[in-house]
């Protein structure tokens, strides 16, 4: 037994096997019909479920809100406005491009909350065009004023100075001019290809005969989308005034006043920025496609020419340059969107980022280290100290660097055999993929899987595995119709006459740049079943294998629904003491969502950390009444999973990479990993998920009816954020760590 906890005697107990931690089929059996005796209600009725899409927009405007807080320095909440617009678009680029897809296809079936597709897109459209309105609106009126006040000014171009507009006139003629193209429209020209989430002014040009004119000049995305006029290195006094002014211009607007430069002897009628999102919800016939990779390569060309699912233009725009905008796109009425404001806000990102004032940013951090894997670092290795107990690192708290240390050590040590390892999104200019190469360079084996299908990373994933494959590293892309998204490497080394396995497991991608960003788990083990369970997953991605249990290991598709399943109905045999903690990004399966509304009606205590999309309903009284849903949002994306059963004590912790989602249970390779250390298991529980259940800070907790609100602090009540708490916990360690180098204890 763990952490203390005594198991009650009860007329109905079903244990788990503590030695491997998944129930018996037997002990399955009988918490299956333990969960049944549940009074029957029908948990089919669509008013019980939430609309996946609209609980989508509805994180949306959660990240909205970070923008409006006040409590956020004001770059970041900068970033956060960059981040809504972003997230919009890719949730028009594949959301609603499904969505419009099945309409199209005459799809009428309906989704669990009882909407049919074009219901759903109604719905949709009317919600998202309102967060766009929202967004924009505050960027206007409240965070650009703010930004102006602390000596960063965002300004429209005929608000700039006679010597500001001077200044980047002779800027625009050096830098931006030499790369614009007009190209015009008329029965010599046809209509020009308009590429997804590019800015375009649509210009109305009237020649010497008086004929108007329609072409279009695209905004060069090389260029930053705040152009700047005059900007400085310098910090605030410490009277709290600002020496130095960073001035920006937007570019649309610094072009569409010398577009005279473009149409000489031409006379410049007016001109209207717009902006266009595709279809990228890309589909690739696997059965049909002899080469996946060039199968990839093409879905990628083809998305390219996606149809367009939005179309955003100004409340200045003129009706007759819509028209033409609407007839040569094939835009109808219900994918424009009018804004009151600047398009495409996800152009604030780089700004955001680039202004060096740190009194505007969040407190910066260094990353803690273990100290015994700092020491292996310089002294005996990596392997040494793996080799002598488990380690959980929690990113971005703790540092990604053993991560990149272990598979750089593995590659140039002389004992090591073989690597293998999936990647799913590893970024550019990666440490780990410099690894691997040098690893093969020295003679290791080297088996990587490399997940073609991460959307929008496809064609960063084509280069490494075009890359990898020349140095003769084992490259493969997965298996037929399913997607992997398991986050795994192990390291075969030789020591002595014996072979080791060295295991990292983890909740995230191998991405050194995201590591600093995301909330995350990575372990590492050299557990004999976890090891041979890595060997035994590998040989089922890689070659011919009919493997479907596994010794510690759940996996997808084959066995992590049933085991998941299972274990929530155990927790349901033991009723008032059952208790369930689940941190996950997104909750949308229903079959789960129905068995976590039978945990609660048993009276199952169920605490649920889902902090995107979560279709079940908390509150509702005889059925969900024992639940709750929390959502926390903070300066790290929350990303890890964690799912937690009591077991009358005798705790079983699950991490991993799966969502509770039909794609991540039924259409993806995904692997959760048990937690078996009495340490880690209370900081999994009390440090992590208890402290998630008291923030009251960043944290928002679901209503009844789906809608969320922000949780705020009682009276006196301790101010909570659980990424402070985290963030501090490693501050006082590295402090305790430096104090005990100097002697101090």
């Amino acid at each position: 037994m763990r952490s203390g906890y005594k198991p009650a005697a009860r007329a109905l107990t079903v244990i788990a096997d503590t030695q491997m931690h998944l129930m018996s089929d037997s002990e399955a059996a009988t918490a299956r019909m333990d969960a049944d005796r549940v009074p029957d209600m029908d948990l089919n009725d669509a008013s019980l479920y939430v609309n996946r899409e609209l609980a989508l927009l509805a994180f949306q405007e959660r990240v909205l809100e970070e923008a409006r807080d006040e409590n956020n320095p004001l770059l970041e909440r900068l970033k956060f406005m960059a981040i809504v617009g972003s997230n919009l678009d890719e949730f028009f680029m594949v959301r609603v491009g499904g969505l419009m897809r099945q309409v199209a296809g005459g799809v009428t079936d309906s989704s669990p909350d009882g909407r049919t597709p074009a219901e759903q897109l109604a719905a949709v459209r009317d919600a998202a065009h309102d967060l766009m309105g929202e967004a924009v609106d505050y960027l206007r009126t409240t965070l650009v004023p703010a930004l102006a006040v602390r000596g960063i000014h965002i300004l429209d171009y005929k608000d700039l100075s006679d010597r500001a507009r001077g200044n980047v006139n002779a800027r625009f003629e050096e830098l931006i001019f030499p790369i614009l193209t007009p190209l015009a429209f008329d029965p010599g020209h046809p209509f020009p290809y308009i590429s997804s989430r590019s800015l375009n002014l649509a210009v109305l040009v009237r020649d010497e005969q008086g004929q108007e004119r329609f072409a279009r000049v695209k905004v060069p995305s090389t260029i930053p989308r705040l152009f700047p006029v005059k900007k400085s290195s310098g910090s605030v006094r410490k009277d709290g005034t600002v020496p130095y002014k960073h001035t920006f211009v937007w570019l649309e607007q610094l072009m569409a006043a010398r577009l005279e430069l473009l149409f000489p002897g031409i006379k410049v009628v007016e001109a209207h920025p717009f902006r266009i999102t595709r279809n990228a919800d890309m589909s690739i016939q696997e059965m049909e496609a002899y080469d996946l990779l060039a199968s990839m390569e093409e879905g990628i060309r083809q998305r390219r020419f996606g149809a367009v699912v939005r179309m955003e233009v100004t409340k200045e725009m003129p009706t007759r340059i819509l028209a033409i905008l609407m007839q040569n796109l094939e835009v109808s009425g219900n994918n424009l969107y009018v804004i009151d404001g600047p398009l495409g806000i996800d152009g604030l990102m780089p700004v955001s980022r680039s202004i060096e004032r740190a009194d505007l940013r969040d407190r910066p951090f260094v990353p803690f280290t273990p100290a015994l894997l700092k020491e292996a670092a310089r002294e005996n290795g990596m392997f040494a100290a793996l080799g002598s107990q488990q380690f959980l690192l929690h990113h971005p708290y703790d540092s990604f660097s053993p991560v990149v240390e272990f598979l750089e050590e593995a590659s140039v040590d002389p004992d090591v055999l073989a690597i293998k390892m999936t990647l799913y999104r590893v970024g550019s200019n990666s440490p780990i993929v410099d690894a691997l190469l040098k690893a093969r360079q020295n003679g290791k084996q080297v088996a990587v899987l490399v997940e073609l299908k991460a959307r929008f990373d496809e064609e960063s994933n084509i280069g490494w595995a075009r890359m990898l494959e020349q140095e003769g590293v084992h490259v493969t892309y997965g298996l037929l119709g399913l997607k992997t998204h398991s986050k795994i490497s192990l390291v075969v080394r030789k020591e002595g006459r014996h072979i080791r396995r060295y295991l990292h497991l983890a909740t995230g991608n191998y991405n050194v740049v995201t590591a600093h960003l995301y909330e995350d788990l990575g372990y590492f083990t050299t557990d004999p079943d976890l090891g041979a369970d890595a060997t035994d997953l590998f040989n089922f991605l890689t070659g011919y294998s009919d493997k479907r249990e596994f010794r510690k290991l759940l996996v997808a598709p084959n066995l992590l629904r049933s085991r998941l399943e299972a274990l929530v109905r155990r927790e349901i045999a033991y009723g008032k003491d059952g208790h369930l903690m689940l941190k996950t990004n997104s909750l949308v399966d229903r079959s789960m969502v129905k068995l976590l509304y039978k945990a609660s009606m048993a009276g199952v205590r169920v605490d649920l950390f889902v902090r995107g999309i979560c279709c079940l309903r908390p509150g509702l009284m005889g059925i969900s009444e024992n639940i709750t849903v929390t959502s926390i949002l903070g300066r790290f994306l929350e990303h890890s999973r964690i799912y937690y059963f009591r077991n009358d004590g005798n705790e079983d912790v699950y991490m991993g990479s799966a969502d509770l989602m039909p794609r991540n249970l039924d259409r993806r390779v995904e692997i959760l990993f048990p937690m078996e250390n009495d340490e880690h298991i209370r900081y999994l529980r009390d440090t992590v998920m208890d402290t998630c259940a008291r923030d009251n800070l960043k944290a928002w907790r679901m209503r009844p009816d789906g809608t969320y609100k922000r949780v705020k602090m009682e009276g006196s009540e301790e101010r909570i954020s659980v990424q402070d708490s985290l963030l501090r916990m490693r501050e006082r360690s590295a402090e305790a760590e430096k104090e005990q180098a100097w002697g101090i204890f």
